[in-house]
């Protein structure tokens, strides 16, 4: 047996309760793994509540991402005792997730833990943190470069946001964190920013060319504020999309992209394929300082994640939800 999350759906509609689960109910994969630390995610949030048709199988085992130790593999690339982390690939969506003790996956979803972090360190780490490093390899790829100018980070003490400005921060960029917390200016500072913003001044409709200022930016809000980002993005340089916060439209008109070259970059972090996941984890492990990461993340037990999702939702979680599968 193991704890779990489980989401079940009846007559009366959907439930989510913490509960045991025997290992014989596992799906079918071909690496089993012993779940080490997990972490709570917006779209974990919104499985757990309801709130948003996430879950496409019921019952479903959430959490979009884990750290642990392989235990059986008939997979050529993992053996028994090789640390691994997952992020994505539908899991705790149409696949049984990390939020429990154990999981069973397909090898090809597997990356390696970074000799760099503990489990609990790359849940910290986690979809945000891979989707920031996302971001920022295809705005370096693009060629964007730190003596072009300021960069912009929107949803800044999100989770993908707060890795985004300390990933940036470390390749060299000036960093502008946008935020409708700006009483948590020292700590954007202290993960590298060098200006904040206060968000309202991105959210509101705004003309479809602005003042130029950004040379790139990774944006995790969407609607307005993704429109008035490119609106102000310099000639040739670049937007990385990955959020949707404020919302999934995009009131823009083409006049960036095509009288001043400006790129939209849209980052998917789901169905990435591996040599592009791989790359992510390796500039983790080489540009984040796992310090910055006690102050990005709190932690917490399973027994104590839902309650957690509708404060998540809410908007009263800054930076990393961390939960501990085995308490």
């Amino acid at each position: 047996m193991f704890p779990a999350i489980l989401i079940e759906r009846n007559e009366a509609g959907q439930t989510a309760s913490t509960t045991g689960l025997d290992e014989a109910r596992l799906p079918g994969g071909d690496v089993g793994v012993e779940v080490e630390s997990s972490t709570l995610n917006y779209k974990d949030a919104l499985a757990i509540t309801g709130r948003s048709p996430v879950v496409r199988a019921f019952p479903m085992v959430p959490g979009i991402d884990f750290a642990g130790v392989v235990t059986e593999s008939t997979h050529a690339r993992w053996r028994r005792g090789d640390r691994v982390v997952l992020n994505g690939w539908g899991v705790g969506e149409r696949h049984w997730g990390g939020l429990a003790g154990r999981a069973r996956v397909d090898g090809d979803w597997l990356v390696p833990l970074p000799a760099a972090f503990t489990a609990k360190q790359a849940m910290a780490i986690g979809t945000a943190g891979y989707t920031a490093s996302l971001c920022v390899d295809a705005l370096l790829d693009h060629g964007v470069r730190p003596d072009r100018g300021e960069v912009l980070v929107t949803g800044a003490t999100g989770g993908v946001g707060s890795i985004a400005i300390a990933l940036l921060a470390k390749a060299g960029f000036e960093v502008a964190a946008s935020t409708g917390k700006t009483s948590e200016s020292a700590y954007l500072r202290g993960l590298g920013a060098a200006t904040v913003l206060e968000r309202a001044a991105l959210a509101e409709p705004g003309r479809p060319l602005q003042k130029e200022r950004w040379t790139g930016v990774v944006d995790t809000v969407g609607s307005g504020t993704l429109a008035n980002a490119c609106a102000q993005t310099r000639y040739g340089g670049a937007v990385a999309a990955c959020g949707l916060a404020q919302g999934m439209d995009f009131p823009a008109t083409v006049a960036p992209f095509i009288l001043r070259g400006v790129s939209l970059l849209g980052i998917d972090s789901v169905m990435a394929p591996h040599p592009r996941r791989t790359a992510a984890w390796e500039r983790l492990a080489r540009d984040l300082d796992p310090r910055v990461l006690d102050d990005i993340a709190e932690e917490i037990a399973l027994a104590d994640a839902i309650a957690m999702a509708d404060d998540l939702l809410e908007g009263k979680v800054r930076g990393r939800v961390v939960v501990d599968v085995n308490r």
